[in-house]
């Protein structure tokens, strides 16, 4: 019983002179609300780090991800190698521009948007594109590719929104992307390819340097005219896809990274080197040397729409029927993947051309 007595005793003069104990029952309580508020503020944070952005409405900060300088993104991305392109911010911004400023959807807080918002801006935009009517800077509303990129990068902008801050509900998160038809081009099977190369098709040797890179090599219309000498090995032989222009279609159109920001080889045909040879000797006997391998006597390049202007020419030079087919300049791509795979290579290797 002393010894019980003792020990409390003992434990009741340590609490007593302990320092933090408050004295009284209001000390007490004023410090209980300090600690509620404390451990409430650390429940919010949630353990990382959170951006207190409940102000901000949905059109500013969709548009934030329309410029590299203010993007969320932009950091990250960097961290992955994988920074912007102009072409992919360029995008975004025509996206906001000409489907997204001006809703009532953009003027709610991002804090208080609900999924009905979200689901009533899906159908003011899908009602838009189906009645083609004209949107706010004068361009008729394009088509299914065009509702997906911008439902896509909407879900994109509130994801971003979701990861700076934990608890908000974001309101596409249960919004599947919409379904487009990805089969929207056909191949040409290898005797109507050769069939371009024909007699009286092309018309001089720029069209048959280029019209051999689409086929032979599988290059996009921005990597075969961002081609420079040093990109072609003449002794294994390949071609090195290390660059592709941006905006390719507008005159601030710089060089950047191809497609997926990833280098990679590219075939360099006997036929396509004898054009190549061909087209530099016929340059260098009018201008001399060029920095870029397709272009003109005087250095210039081709036009963005260069390709698509030559292109059903060539197809009809060739007397190639198209019976409701889709045959567009990236139909080249795809015919050459298509033979590639007749002949027995690898589906790795036609993946990464």
């Amino acid at each position: 019983m002393c010894a019980k007595t003792g020990i409390a005793g003992a434990s009741n003069i340590s609490r007593k002179n302990s320092p933090n104990t408050p004295r009284t029952k209001s000390a007490a309580e004023a410090g209980a609300v300090v600690l509620i508020a404390y451990l409430k503020k650390k429940q919010d944070e949630g353990g990382a780090r959170h951006v207190r952005a409940e102000d901000i409405t949905v059109g500013a900060w969709i548009e934030k991800f329309t410029a590299i300088e203010t993007s969320p993104r932009t950091g990250f991305n960097a961290s992955r190698n994988r920074p912007y392109s102009p072409d992919t911010v360029e995008t975004y911004r025509g996206y906001y521009n000409t489907h997204i400023k001006g809703d009532p959807f953009t003027l709610l807080k991002m804090a208080e948007v609900e999924e009905e918002d979200a689901a009533e801006y899906i159908t003011r935009l899908s009602v838009k594109k189906l009645t083609a009517q004209k949107d706010n800077v004068g361009r008729p509303m394009g088509g299914t590719r065009t509702f997906a990129g911008v439902i896509g990068f909407i879900r994109m902008t509130f994801h971003e929104y979701q990861k700076k801050n934990r608890r908000w509900f974001d309101p596409f998160q249960y919004t599947d992307p919409p379904l487009i038809d990805s089969k929207d081009r056909d191949a040409l099977p290898e005797d109507e390819m050769l069939k371009l190369f024909g007699p009286e098709v092309l018309k001089d040797t720029l069209e048959l340097a280029v019209c051999a890179v689409m086929f032979l090599s599988g290059l996009r219309r921005s990597e075969i005219f961002a081609l420079k000498p040093e990109d072609l090995d003449w002794h294994t032989p390949k071609i090195m896809v290390s660059r592709a222009w941006q905006n390719f279609d507008r005159a601030n159109r710089v060089l950047g990274p191809p497609k997926g920001k990833k280098k990679r080889d590219a075939p360099f045909d006997p036929v396509l080197q004898e054009a190549v040879k061909k087209l530099w000797e016929e340059n260098e006997k009018k201008k001399g040397n060029h920095e870029f391998v397709f272009c003109r006597e005087d250095g210039s390049l081709p036009g963005s729409s260069w390709i698509y202007a030559n292109f059903p020419k060539w197809l009809k030079r060739a007397g190639i029927e198209l019976g409701g087919r889709k045959i567009v300049p990236h139909s080249a791509r795809h015919s050459l993947a298509s033979l590639l795979e007749e002949r027995g290579v690898s589906l790795r290797y036609i993946q990464e051309l």
